[in-house]
């Protein structure tokens, strides 16, 4: 099952439109995000984890891939990807 948001990327000044996919697979617990994310970026699963846990909450035991969409385009900060993550993984 595949859930998607869209959020955006600022390039400057310019907001790019971005798709959050966050998919669950069957398979040992693993946090993934792949596409041209920055450390900030890839760091949010983290946060994420972090979020969750102090909400008394835990992860899914299974294998969760979060892709961002289009690949090409750099994607830059914490704070609207952070969301969107813990948004969506507890609205599935």
């Amino acid at each position: 099952m595949t859930t998607i948001v869209s959020t955006v990327a600022y390039l400057g000044l310019e907001a790019r439109a971005v798709e959050v996919q966050v998919q669950l697979i069957p398979g040992l617990p693993k946090f993934i995000v792949v596409g041209l994310a920055d450390k900030a970026v890839a760091e949010s699963r983290e946060r994420v984890r972090g979020a969750i846990a102090a909400m008394g909450l835990s992860m899914p035991p299974k294998h969760i891939v979060v892709n961002l969409s289009p690949a090409d385009l750099p994607k830059e900060g914490t704070l609207s990807t952070d969301r969107k993550l813990l948004f969506r993984r507890w609205r599935t």
